[in-house]
């Protein structure tokens, strides 16, 4: 188990962060104020907590776990944005912020700074912060949009099977999308409301965003031919 300790300008002051980077990930979890930005450049999916079953979404950078597609296409950049990308090795405990020491990003002796000379936040460790901060008041909320869409059984898995050009066959299993047909069978009182509260949005933003699967599709191809 990793061994956190409570960030201290005393302690810590001497350590830097490396660039966040996605590296080998393939799904991030995600929360509600990304579902845009997200949507315009990766899939968003749901997916079942292993430990607890409950439900939490996240972009989609792969087709299979250790996998990362988009770490050397163009949306790079977009991926390294991710709250929870950009907050690796930094962790929330009670009111402080906590890192695990041993993370690729303290250790690898290369990046800024985490302090200015005054003992201030250097701005990548501010921007930590932001995302922290994000992530900790975005998830519940993620949480709750979730638990409407099972109330409503809008909630479906997703069949992913794709045939490439090496001849791999691959199925992605336990994902799970927005169902177009239930949306469509919703009642005019109930799509008002999800209209009112934003959900509808977000809801198509699910939709949309599928498409970008199969653009990883053909960047597993090229990079596999």
């Amino acid at each position: 188990m990793t061994a956190l300790e409570i960030l201290n300008v005393h302690a810590h002051n001497a350590l830097s962060v490396a660039r966040a980077e996605s590296r080998d990930r393939h799904f991030v979890q995600i929360v509600l104020g990304e579902f845009d930005s997200v949507a315009a450049h990766f899939p968003i999916l749901f997916c079942k907590n292993a430990e607890t079953g409950a439900f939490y979404a996240g972009a989609m950078l792969g087709l299979k776990p250790g996998e990362n597609l988009v770490g050397d296409s163009a949306d790079r950049d977009q991926a390294r944005r991710l709250l929870d990308v950009v907050r690796e090795g930094f962790y929330v405990s009670d009111e402080n912020i906590a890192i695990d020491r041993t993370h690729p990003r303290l250790t690898s002796g290369m990046g800024e700074p985490m302090f200015e000379a005054d003992g201030t936040p250097a701005p990548v460790l501010r921007g930590i912060q932001r995302a922290l901060g994000q992530l900790h008041a975005g998830v519940p909320h993620t949480e709750q949009f979730l638990a409407r869409l099972l109330a409503l059984k809008l909630v479906e898995p997703i069949d992913l099977s794709f045939n490439f050009d090496d001849g791999e066959r691959l199925a992605v299993e336990g994902l799970y999308t927005i169902s177009r047909d239930t949306l469509a069978d919703l009642d005019d009182r109930t799509v008002l409301e999800l209209f009112r509260t934003g959900d509808l949005s977000r809801i198509y933003a699910v939709i949309l965003s599928v498409q970008h699967v199969h653009r990883l599709a053909r960047l597993r191809n090229d990079r596999t031919a």
